[in-house]
């Protein structure tokens, strides 16, 4: 084929569309680009941060909202209050309700004379006394993650004004096999001292999906800082400024501390059966609406089939998260339960949100 020819088949051919160099100057840039892994404060997603004293015990909570029925967010094992602010943020926007996110018995701001007492019960008791002292009369939906998915469960029959029950990833066949390897995962992540780029580290394992909130996984208050620097300053375009998440009511700058577990669950392993055992039963015998959300449809146990099928409880399934269902997508753990919420006339909307539909 003659040059001629060559030149007059390329002119007929249509643009790439590909600007080749534009491509490897965003590539180029975004290598350059760090990501900023430093917490910020609690306040742009909870309205106040205070204690609750019962007896010798004080509870630390969040809240938000002064309107509508509460939600009490109850974190799971070795997290805290503050694993809700995304979805916090997401929820009130969406219906018209109040927050209140406790800290767990030794976990995060909470003090108690027993922090290593975890049992079921122990943390049900206290579930029902802040919430018997906080919310009056007014209605309440408990809604509670991994372990304290199982607390919500164990606490509901203890609450007068319940309305409805919601627990995120935990089924109590799954659990229990899970049992053998958790004190293995707990050695993985007791790295004893962490900085910002632990949070990077996280990441790229199967820990958690989602740098946004995973700020606040690692540098939440149920870690407490050690006078050591650590750490390079950190370069962020504006858009993922706006994604920092929250630390603790205590001001503390990871450029120049590292931090360590607020709570040692290896030592609490004498509770973790108690936790789960039974648990597919007392949930499906819970005296309110219930919502189930997984992260995957094989965790669901051969009770829970079973009662689901006899439309006992509403199920949602959001894949391509890890078990922090909560943090990773934050967004769709709102709608989900804002929908359950609104059909089952626990509150208005206070948007038009996108409604979801129960899984089959």
């Amino acid at each position: 084929m003659s040059a001629l020819q060559k030149s007059v088949l390329k002119s007929k051919l249509p643009p790439s569309g590909i600007d080749f160099t534009s491509t490897r100057s965003c590539k180029a840039r975004a290598l350059q680009r760090k990501r900023d892994y430093d917490p910020v404060e609690w306040t742009p997603f909870f309205d106040e941060s205070k204690d609750v004293v019962i007896g010798e015990n004080t509870f630390h909570i969040y809240t938000k909202g002064n309107e509508g029925p509460t939600l009490v967010l109850l974190h799971g094992g070795g997290y805290s209050a503050l694993t809700w602010a995304e979805f916090t943020k997401s929820i009130t926007s969406m219906i018209i309700c109040r927050v209140l996110a406790m800290d767990l018995r030794g976990h995060g701001d909470t003090h108690t004379t027993d922090d290593e007492n975890l049992s079921a019960n122990t943390l049900a008791m206290d579930v029902a006394a802040v919430i018997k002292q906080v919310t009056e009369n007014n209605p309440v939906i408990l809604v509670g993650h991994s372990m304290g998915g199982a607390v919500a469960v164990r606490a509901a029959e203890h609450i007068e004004n319940l309305a409805g029950l919601t627990v995120i990833d935990v089924v109590e066949g799954t659990a229990m096999d899970a049992l053998t390897s958790m004190q293995r995962q707990i050695k993985n992540n007791e790295t004893n001292k962490l900085a910002t780029h632990d949070i990077k580290d996280a990441l790229e394992s199967s820990v958690a999906h989602s740098t946004e909130n995973l700020s606040v996984t690692i540098e939440r208050d149920d870690i407490i800082p050690e006078d050591e620097v650590v750490g390079d300053d950190h370069d962020e375009d504006d858009d993922e400024k706006k994604h920092k998440l929250p630390v603790a009511t205590k001001d503390f700058t990871t450029q120049n501390k590292k931090y360590s577990w607020r709570i040692n669950l290896s030592k609490t392993e004498n509770h973790w059966s108690g936790w789960f055992k039974g648990l597919s039963t007392a949930f499906l015998n819970a005296p309110a609406p219930k919502l189930l959300l997984l992260a995957g449809i094989d965790r669901l146990d051969r009770e829970l089939t079973v009662g689901q099928m006899q439309g006992k409880f509403q199920m949602q399934v959001l894949p391509a998260c890890g078990h922090a269902v909560h943090e990773d997508v934050p967004d769709k753990v709102a709608e989900a339960i804002a929908t359950f919420m609104v059909r089952n006339k626990f509150a208005e909307p206070a948007s038009d949100f996108h409604r979801v539909f129960p899984a089959c």
